[in-house]
């Protein structure tokens, strides 16, 4: 499995180079929102779980195409899973640092951000946006449901609280909401109160927009989305946005993904890649057709012969058409 996917546009951080610590699905939480389409591997663990001499390795042939870089607006560090697992992302952020002048940012469920090493590890990034999706232990364990052996609610939201004071970069903090399971008044009022207790830069309001692994999870009405919105900004002086409803990849007919021509791109290597991008996270038509800068009836059409044969199934998710892997398939690495 490689481990550098896309770039893809993104709303919130433009053209982003994805980097993939672990394999899937490798985390702490076993959220019910989540777009990885198969059971996780829950562990609190922190370890190598893939060589980061191998990342490294990736990133550095990736550099090597000056006008690829170019064109980046960030590097962004995630996981199928929790990236602050791997014990390697320290060096993995300081190696991005060291090498481009690209702004790095992670995404991260914000879970661990109680341990030292982990605070320290993330001391060099630019933005890091931590998820809080519940601030009340019953609606926390209903939406997140964290393994065992996950810190409790109240030190997690402590861990975050202290990294935001510590950190000298920006922090985004993420709330997903899911409709009747964290949206009540009682979930918004403890939001708004550890909200103040973590000051970050700006909070990032979302909800289920692509196909989630459990199908009652279903995303608030943009109606909904506003009123949350207009309450979290109630003795909040900094921004709050609405990500819902809006594609986290951006594109059109002509793409806005990969620079270059299609062209030199075997059939067989578009179709390893698009199931790597899809083992990550349900896509559309335009979310492949924009990253390997292919016209959408093509994309489509490959799009089509693998779901044909049974490597990818199609989903239909509000309004519109998802491609992913089927439940449970492995990688071939694993």
């Amino acid at each position: 499995m490689k481990h550098l996917f896309g770039p893809v546009f993104s709303r919130r951080l433009g053209l982003s180079q994805g980097i993939d610590l672990l394999p899937p699905k490798t985390c702490n939480f076993n959220c019910i929102y989540c777009e990885i389409n198969r059971a996780p591997q829950l562990s609190c663990e922190r370890g190598e779980h893939v060589p980061t001499d191998i990342i490294i390795a990736e990133i550095d042939g990736l550099l090597e195409d000056e006008e690829r870089v170019r064109d980046l607006d960030v590097f962004t560090i995630t996981a199928s899973g929790e990236p602050t697992l791997h014990t390697g992302i320290g060096r993995i952020i300081r190696h991005l640092k060291e090498k481009t002048d690209k702004p790095v940012a992670i995404l991260t469920n914000g879970s661990q951000l109680h341990l030292k090493e982990v605070r320290e590890d993330l001391s060099r990034a630019d933005i890091v946006i931590p998820s809080l999706d519940a601030a009340r232990p019953e609606s926390f364990r209903k939406v997140n449901r964290p393994a065992e052996c996950s810190a409790d609610l109240d030190t997690i939201i402590k861990g975050i609280a202290q990294f935001s004071q510590e950190f000298t970069g920006e922090i985004w903090l993420e709330i997903l909401l899911v409709e009747n399971i964290n949206d009540t008044i009682e979930d918004i009022a403890a939001l708004k109160n550890a909200i103040e207790r973590i000051r970050p830069t700006r909070v990032q309001l979302n909800t289920v927009a692509r196909p989630p692994y459990e199908s009652f999870a279903k995303p608030l009405t943009r109606k909904r989305m506003e009123e949350v919105k207009e309450e979290i900004e109630k003795g909040y002086a900094g921004h709050v946005d609405i990500l819902a409803g809006s594609k986290e990849t951006e594109v059109t007919d002509k793409g806005k993904g990969r620079n270059g021509s299609s062209e030199k791109i075997s059939l067989e290597s578009m179709e390893s890649e698009i199931i790597e991008m899809v083992l990550r996270r349900p896509c559309t038509t335009l979310d492949i057709a924009g990253t390997l800068n292919l016209e959408t009836e093509r994309a489509s059409q490959i799009l089509q012969n693998l779901a044909n044969r049974g490597d990818l199934i199609a989903t239909i998710h509000g309004g519109k058409k998802y491609f992913r892997t089927p439940k449970g398939q492995k990688t071939e690495n694993e």
